[in-house]
């Protein structure tokens, strides 16, 4: 087990007790989660506050007058209050709640795409991109006859910034970036990334699905003008999430989808909307999923960002170091900086078999080409094993898949 100094507070032995489903045997093994790259496992005042809303405060929110709808939107508001804080956003109205990254993302690309797009624009994305960071400025470039420029990566993949740089012209409209590689692992550099594109007047956005979990995110100090992420992949439920965007771009968006909630007033001849964040939350909201979120927030707080990405960094440099001396292991990428994701292959077994072996072990873990089919192009790959860690994770969890890979290996030897 890591050493106790480099636990953070309160320990990953007391961090792991948090979480009822990591106590679970399969295949009669100890369970050793290594997917949260996928989904985090939720510990247990988030699965309890969940429950507590729908015992205690469940009503629909903003319209109700009596005292359990105020109740409700007390706690839905201070939950938005909570994700402000943690991002460092300047105002809660920037805090939009949606289901997740994807949705964020395509908020984004259909409505300031069809504010701003227009025939022979350009969107720059990078070789990293999930494809909910692709897939929607597609539609956006075929609806609107703009074009895709591809940022490449080198053969470590880490972002070429030079031919970035190249990449930007008086054309470009947006540049949408992850903040880390989901395959990969790879931190992208994204203040550089966001000074260089606002110095010629053009907006970022960030896919931060990768990174919230993982240490602290400052959107002011980033610069960025959006910033998306999932509760799922933050100890919270899933179905919910947040784009974060600056006020005044926010402001001069039109809405995303329309219906209650996020009109002003209506008449057969027209609607005036309501301000932001209302505007893009059409419908009944997720309450009882965003106040979850606040509290696993809270949760990622009391241990504290910083000491999370601290530990998490010696933990992959031990999984790091300890995979490369396996023979017929290849480590895939080595980033000048990693996040909490690694992935590799072993020579001669295919990925799927490999997870498959290693989940008769206990050991469950991600393979496939993780919705980065460019990416696996750009390497020669059709998919790869990826380990993904989280805070509750510790050395004994990387001894065990180490250990499930040698065997898996002997079984194709």
């Amino acid at each position: 087990m890591e050493h106790p100094a480099r636990e953070g507070r309160g320990g990953v032995a007391a961090r792991r007790r948090d979480f009822p489903l990591l106590h679970q045997r399969f295949h009669d093994k100890p369970l050793v989660y290594l997917d949260s790259a996928a989904t985090t496992q939720k510990p247990a005042l988030v699965i309890d506050r969940l429950s507590r809303f729908y015992r205690e405060e469940n009503a629909n929110v903003q319209r109700g007058v009596y005292a359990l709808s105020e109740r409700a939107t007390s706690a839905y508001e201070a939950a938005r209050a909570t994700v402000q804080r943690f991002l460092n956003a300047a105002s809660p109205r920037e805090i939009v709640f949606v289901r997740g990254t994807t949705e964020a993302i395509n908020l984004v690309a259909a409505s300031w795409g069809r504010a701003h797009v227009r025939a022979g624009d350009e969107i720059v994305l990078s070789e990293l991109e999930h494809h909910s960071n692709i897939v929607p400025w597609q539609i956006v470039c075929r609806d609107t006859g703009a074009l895709l420029r591809v940022i490449p990566i080198d053969g470590r993949g880490d972002l070429q910034l030079d031919a970035f740089e190249r990449l930007l012209t008086d054309r470009t409209r947006m540049v949408a970036i992850a903040h880390v590689s989901n395959a990969l692992g790879t931190i992208n550099p994204v203040g550089e990334i966001v000074r260089c594109a606002h110095q010629r007047g053009i907006p970022v956005l960030v896919d931060g699905a990768q990174a919230v979990a993982h240490g602290r995110v400052d959107v002011q100090a980033l610069g960025c003008d959006f910033y998306a992420f999932s509760g799922h992949k933050l100890f919270g439920p899933a179905g919910i999430g947040v784009l974060y965007g600056r006020e005044p771009i926010l402001n001069a968006l039109p809405p995303y989808q329309a219906g209650g909630g996020m009109i002003r007033s209506v008449t057969f001849d027209g609607t005036q909307y309501a301000d932001v964040p209302a505007r893009f939350e059409a419908g009944t909201p997720h309450v009882a999923g965003a106040v979850a979120l606040g509290c696993a927030i809270d949760y990622v707080n009391a241990i504290g960002p910083d000491d999370v990405a601290a530990y998490e960094r010696d933990l992959v440099d031990y999984a790091t170091a300890a995979l490369a001396e396996l023979p017929a292991v290849r480590i895939i990428g080595a980033p000048v900086h990693r996040g909490a994701i690694l992935s590799f292959v072993v020579d001669g077994v295919h990925p799927h078999d490999v997870a498959t072996l290693l989940d008769r072990e206990g050991v469950a873990v991600r393979a496939g080409h993780h919705c980065c089919q460019p990416l696996m192009t750009r390497l020669g790959l059709a998919a790869t094993v990826r380990v993904s860690i989280a805070l509750y994770n510790d050395r004994s969890d990387v001894d065990a898949l180490v250990a499930a890979v040698v065997r898996a290996r002997e079984v194709f030897a």
